[in-house]
């Protein structure tokens, strides 16, 4: 298989392409293409890049560095996590004079979906200034659990009635400004207490709980036509037997977001560098197991040339097909088509 098959089923985080520590990443604050990321990209193309706040320190940066981005192999969708309010790349940034949002929560609790398509419009409006493509937001969480510490208010609600209006409001105001959403984290992090960024987490919920609950504002995005669903790396025990996490599960992805919920467009995984994957898998298995279970997109491994070179492998010795790889391609170029890239 040539390696350009894969040229858009593979997302890195920029400073994963030189030889350092997680704990490093952020002192480095890699702002620039380097000399070390063409040298991987002479071999390795990248379908695309996610920018995180320590990519970014002005609109003067910020101008100098997408072109840049622009010109590597593999034509890179980009992309970044700007949800609004804490998790917001650019809008917390104090050098960027953009709106700020108090927070999703905050969205939720004014029970009017149109503050949620203005948060949408406005922050795909600034993204869409900048030259990105994806926004890895709206949360499509519903946070149920008083106790959980990776998304409370991130999430627009504890009810998923109320989340939904919100979720597709969000999606259709990006969509106005020229922005292509996405939902996360499925099957649903809003009834975790642990913090996937850092190691195991799980749900205790059946899935006849999960379609009571955080399906309702699944189904809502997937009936709006959302491109893009976003895996959460949680285990649902009493929905798969076992230990797994959500993003490595055909039972999560295949069974039940395309088999039984009739999703048709992309899974992409949730930043594949996180404690509840890197602490039970190498980046090998992590790679070729979640394409394997199902997504189409393996988003920020820990090590972009080790999963690249595991897909071809599997490839070859045929643990993965090519017609399972071309896929993933071709709905990937597809939305690239659809965006202009």
């Amino acid at each position: 298989m040539r390696p350009e098959c894969l040229d858009t089923t593979i997302h890195f985080n920029l400073p994963s392409t030189v030889d350092v520590s997680a704990d490093d990443i952020k002192e480095i604050k890699l702002q620039a293409v380097n000399a070390t990321m063409l040298g991987v990209n002479e071999k390795y193309p990248v379908g695309g890049i996610i920018l995180y706040a320590h990519n970014i320190e002005d609109e003067a940066q910020l101008a100098a560095f997408i072109p840049q981005i622009r010109a590597l192999k593999g034509s890179p969708l980009l992309c970044i996590d700007e949800e609004g309010g804490r998790v917001a790349r650019i809008g917390n940034n104090e050098n960027f004079q953009v709106e700020k949002f108090e927070s999703m929560g905050a969205i939720g609790a004014t029970g009017d979906p149109q503050n949620a398509y203005h948060c949408g419009n406005t922050i795909g409006t600034y993204l869409k200034k900048y030259g990105f493509d994806i926004d890895f937001a709206p949360v499509a969480d519903v946070n149920t659990n008083p106790e959980n510490i990776v998304i409370g208010a991130r999430a627009f609600s504890d009810n998923p009635e109320v989340a939904s209006p919100m979720v597709v409001n969000y999606l259709q105001g990006l969509k106005d400004a020229g922005i292509t959403g996405c939902i996360k984290h499925f099957p649903g992090h809003g009834d975790t207490k642990a913090d996937t960024h850092f190691g195991y987490a799980q749900s205790l919920k059946t899935w006849e709980q999960m379609k009571d609950c955080e399906m309702i504002t699944f189904k809502a995005g997937i009936a709006w036509g959302t491109q893009l669903i976003m895996t959460a790396h949680i285990a649902t025990p009493n929905v798969t037997g076992s230990d797994i996490p959500a993003t490595m599960s055909s039972v999560i992805l295949q069974d039940k977001l395309r088999g039984e919920l009739g999703y048709q467009n992309i899974i992409i995984t949730d930043a594949m560098e996180m404690g509840a994957i890197t602490k039970q898998y190498t980046n090998a298995e992590a790679a070729v197991g979640t394409l394997q279970a199902g997504a189409y997109i393996v988003l920020g491994p820990q090590n972009f040339v080790e999963a690249f070179d595991a897909v071809v492998k599997a490839v070859e010795v045929g643990r993965l097909s090519e017609q399972r790889i071309d896929q993933s391609v071709r709905r990937v170029l597809k939305l690239k088509k659809q965006i202009g890239r």
